[in-house]
C-alpha cells in the first residue's frame, strides 16, 4: 500500500501539471451558452479573432499565461451553463454525409458533430485534446495526405504571434521559435516544410515562412520598414541585433541582406540544401498589384493563397516577376548529370535546351543603352524598339457612322505575353555578326531592315512600332516582325543581322504550366471552357466575388508572366549607378533582351493580326489599343454585338474570340462613344481607361 505521504506527492504533481481544457467543441459551445461573440472573448484573451478560432476547432492551443485566463473562464461558464443530456443534431450540409446523433458525453469527434456550428467541424478534424508534453511540431489538422512524403506539411506556413504555423490543407503546425536563428533550425529541422523539385535535374525548393506583423514583433523584427524613397531598398542595417544573431548562429543572408524577402542560407553539406525564405508581409512583401487583397487576410487564408499558387506555379522566392523568372530556370535547370566518359564518373554537364549557367552578352542593338557591350563598344547603330502597343488612331480618321455608335467596348486578351511565349523558338546561343543576310524567319535574332515602304490602312496601327506609327527608315526588328511583314506580301531585304545559330523552345515548359494555373484557376471561380460566350461573359462579371483567395491567386499567376517577362532585361536600380558599369542582374543566364523581345514582338504581332482580319471580316477598326487592351466602336453594350460569328453561332476564325484560356479575349470595360471621342480628342488612350470611366485625368498621362 502506498503512504500518505506518497499520495499526496502524486496528487500534487498532477495539479502541477498543465491545465487541460475541455475539447474544442465543448470550448465553443461553452462561449456560445455565454453569449459572447469570438471577437470579443478575443480582446479579453488579448488575441486576434482568427486566434480563438483556432482554439475551437482544434488548430491550435493556447499557451501559459493565456492557457490558465481561457481555463478559468470556461470553468466559471461550465458552472453556469451545464450539459444538456438530451442529443443535438446538426443541420445537414449539402453534399456532406452527417453523422449519426450522439450523446454529448460522449468522445469529442462525436460531441463536435453533435452542436449546432458543425460545418467547420465536418470540414476540419479535431485535433487532440491533450497539449504534447514535447515541443516537436505537431500536425493539427491533416485534411489530405502528402503529395512528398520527405514534405509532408507541405511548402510553405504563415506564422503568428502566438507560434500557430498555418499551413496548406488546413494545416497548423506548432512553432516554439523566438528567435529567427530558431526559426530558421525548427523549419528545416522539423517542421516537414519544402517542395519536390519541378524537373528531375532540378533542386527542391526551400521552405517558406510567411511572418505576420505581430511574428515579425515576437522574434524581435520591427513591424514595419519606413523611410525608404523605394520599396526595394527595404532592408535592415547590417548592425541590427536581428542581423548579428544570425552571423552569431553561423546563418548567411544574400547579398540583399533582410528586407520584405529574406533568404538565409549556410552552405551545402553534401546534397543537403539548407535555406529558408522568410517573407514579412507587414513588410508589404505581398504587393497589393500582385496579390491583391492578401495582406489584409487572416494567416489560414494568406497560407491557402499561398499554398495554392505554390502548388501551381512555384513556391514564391520573392516578388512575382522574380518567381516568374526562377520558374523558367527550375523547369529548364542549366546543368544534369553526365558521365565522364574517361574516368566513368557523374560530373555537372550541360543540360540541352537551357540556357547554361553563365551569363550572355547580347548584341549591341538588343541591349539598353547603359549596358557595357554598347558604351565599350561606342556602338551608334540604332536599338530593337520591341514594345507593346501604346497607339490612338487620330480623330481626322473617324467617320461619322462610328462617332455616332453609342458605344465604346474594350477588350481584354487573356495573358497575351504568355500565348505569345507557346512554341516561341529563341536564341540559346550567342549572336554572331552578319552582313547583308538573307532572311530566314526560323533563325532567331535582330536584323536591321527598312520597312518603311508598308503601305497599310492608316485606320490601324503600323505592326511595326510600338506607337503604331509608321517607320520612316531601317531599324532594328526581331525575327518575328519581319516575319509579318513577309507575311502580308513585302520582300524584306535585311542589311545587317545579329543571329545565333542555336535555338529552342526555351519557354515552352514555363508557358504550358502557367498556361495551367491560369485555366485551373478560372475554372475553379467558375469560368469554365465548356460555356458559351455569353455565359462566359456572365461568369468573368462575378468571378472575384467567388472566392477573393482564388481571385489573388489568379492575379499573381498574370503578375508572374508579365513580370517574368520583364526580368529578362531588368535595368540598373539605385541612384548610385554609373552608365557603363555591370549591375547585378547582368550576372544571370536569364538577363536575356533578346527572349522578351522576342515575346513581345510576337504578341504585338498577333495583335495586329486579329486586328486586320477583324477589320476584313466586319469593316470596323479600333479606336485605341494599349498592350492587350483594344477599344472598338460598338452598336451595342458587348462584345456580342460587333463580334463576327458564322450563320451556325460560333466564332469566326482569325479575329478575337471569347474564352478562358491565354490568348482569347475577356470584355474590359465599355464606355459612351462620346466619351472615348473627347479622351481621343485630348490625347489621352482610351484603352488606358475605359475599365475605370469616370476617373480623372491628369494632363501628363
Amino acid at each position: 500500500m502506498a503512504s500518505e505521504e506518497e499520495l499526496f506527492a502524486s496528487v500534487d504533481a498532477l495539479l502541477e501539471e498543465e491545465p487541460q481544457l475541455p475539447p474544442p467543441a465543448e470550448r465553443a459551445r461553452l462561449r456560445e451558452a455565454a453569449g459572447i461573440t469570438q471577437a470579443r472573448l478575443a480582446v479579453a484573451l488579448k488575441t486576434s479573432t482568427q486566434t480563438v478560432k483556432n482554439y475551437e476547432n482544434g488548430r491550435s492551443e493556447p499557451k501559459s499565461p493565456r492557457l490558465e485566463a481561457y481555463q478559468r473562464l470556461l470553468n466559471g461558464w461550465a458552472a453556469k451553463h451545464p450539459v444538456s443530456s438530451a442529443p443535438v443534431v446538426a443541420p445537414a450540409l449539402p453534399g456532406v454525409p452527417q453523422p449519426a446523433p450522439a450523446a454529448l458525453d460522449g468522445p469529442p469527434a462525436a460531441a463536435e458533430a453533435a452542436l449546432p456550428d458543425a460545418p467547420a467541424a465536418v470540414r476540419q478534424p479535431p485535433a487532440p485534446v491533450a497539449r504534447p508534453a514535447s515541443h516537436r511540431p505537431v500536425r493539427r489538422t491533416p485534411a489530405e495526405p502528402a503529395g512528398d512524403p520527405r514534405f509532408p506539411h507541405g511548402p510553405l506556413a504563415v506564422l503568428d504571434g502566438d507560434g500557430s504555423a498555418y499551413g496548406v490543407n488546413g494545416i497548423v503546425l506548432e512553432c516554439p521559435a523566438t528567435t529567427v536563428p530558431e526559426l530558421v533550425a525548427w523549419t528545416l529541422r522539423e517542421s516537414g516544410l519544402g517542395a519536390a523539385k519541378l524537373h528531375r535535374n532540378g533542386k527542391d525548393a526551400d521552405p517558406l515562412v510567411a511572418l505576420t506583423a505581430s511574428a515579425a514583433v515576437k522574434l524581435g523584427l520591427p513591424e514595419r520598414l519606413e523611410g525608404h524613397e523605394q520599396r526595394r531598398s527595404l532592408r535592415l542595417p547590417g548592425d541590427h541585433p536581428v542581423v548579428k544573431q544570425i552571423a552569431r548562429a553561423k546563418w548567411q543572408l544574400t547579398q540583399r541582406g533582410f528586407g520584405p524577402w529574406a533568404r538565409i542560407y549556410r552552405k551545402a553539406s553534401g546534397n543537403q540544401r539548407q535555406c529558408v525564405q522568410l517573407a514579412l508581409l507587414s513588410w508589404d512583401a505581398l504587393d497589393d498589384r500582385s496579390w491583391p487583397g492578401v495582406a489584409e487576410m487572416e494567416p489560414a487564408e494568406v497560407a491557402r493563397v499561398l499554398g495554392v499558387y505554390a502548388q501551381r506555379v512555384i513556391t514564391p522566392r520573392g516578388s512575382t516577376a522574380v518567381s516568374g523568372l526562377e520558374l523558367m530556370t527550375a523547369l529548364r535547370p542549366p546543368t544534369r548529370a553526365v558521365q565522364d566518359r574517361a574516368t566513368g564518373n557523374w560530373v555537372s554537364g550541360h543540360n540541352p535546351g537551357s540556357l547554361g549557367t553563365e551569363p550572355m552578352d547580347p548584341a549591341p542593338p538588343e541591349a539598353t543603352a547603359e549596358h557595357p557591350v554598347v558604351v565599350d563598344s561606342g556602338w551608334t547603330g540604332g536599338f530593337l524598339d520591341e514594345e507593346a502597343y501604346q497607339w490612338v488612331r487620330s480623330v481626322d480618321l473617324l467617320t461619322d457612322e462610328e462617332c455616332l455608335l453609342p458605344h465604346a467596348v474594350g477588350l481584354d486578351l487573356n495573358t497575351a505575353f504568355l500565348a505569345a511565349a507557346a512554341r516561341l523558338t529563341v536564341g540559346l546561343s550567342a549572336p554572331d555578326h552578319f552582313h547583308a543576310p538573307a532572311f530566314n524567319p526560323k533563325i532567331p535574332g535582330s536584323w536591321l531592315v527598312d520597312l518603311s515602304h508598308v503601305e497599310l490602312d492608316p485606320r490601324l496601327p503600323s505592326p511595326f512600332t510600338p506607337s503604331g506609327a509608321r517607320p520612316t527608315g531601317p531599324a532594328w526588328y526581331q525575327t518575328h516582325t519581319v516575319a509579318y511583314a513577309q507575311e502580308l506580301g513585302h520582300n524584306v531585304r535585311p542589311l545587317e543581322g545579329f543571329l545565333r545559330r542555336e535555338s529552342g523552345a526555351y519557354l515552352d515548359p514555363w508557358h504550358d504550366r502557367l498556361r495551367n494555373a491560369y485555366v485551373d484557376t478560372l475554372a475553379d471561380l467558375g469560368v469554365t471552357r465548356e460555356l458559351d460566350d455569353a455565359a462566359f461573359l456572365a461568369a468573368m462579371e462575378r468571378h472575384k466575388q467567388a472566392d477573393p483567395a482564388l481571385a489573388a491567386v489568379l492575379a499573381a499567376v498574370k503578375a508572374t508572366v508579365k513580370g517574368g517577362i520583364g526580368k529578362l532585361r531588368e535595368r540598373p536600380q539605385g541612384r548610385h549607378y554609373k552608365e557603363g558599369d555591370r549591375w547585378p542582374a547582368l550576372e544571370r543566364p536569364t538577363w536575356r533582351p533578346d527572349i522578351r523581345a522576342a515575346v513581345i514582338s510576337k504578341a504585338r504581332v498577333n495583335m495586329h493580326r486579329k486586328l486586320l482580319n477583324m477589320s476584313r471580316m466586319t469593316g470596323l477598326f479600333p479606336l485605341a489599343v494599349l498592350s492587350d487592351c483594344v477599344v472598338y466602336p460598338s452598336p451595342g453594350p458587348g462584345p456580342l454585338d460587333f463580334l463576327p460569328y458564322a450563320a451556325s453561332g460560333k466564332p469566326q476564325p482569325g479575329g478575337f474570340r471569347l474564352g478562358p484560356t491565354p490568348g482569347l479575349a475577356k470584355l474590359e470595360g465599355v464606355q459612351e462613344m462620346a466619351w472615348a471621342v473627347d479622351l481621343m480628342e485630348r490625347g489621352f488612350n482610351p484603352a488606358r481607361h475605359i475599365k475605370g470611366g469616370d476617373a480623372v485625368l491628369d494632363e501628363g498621362e
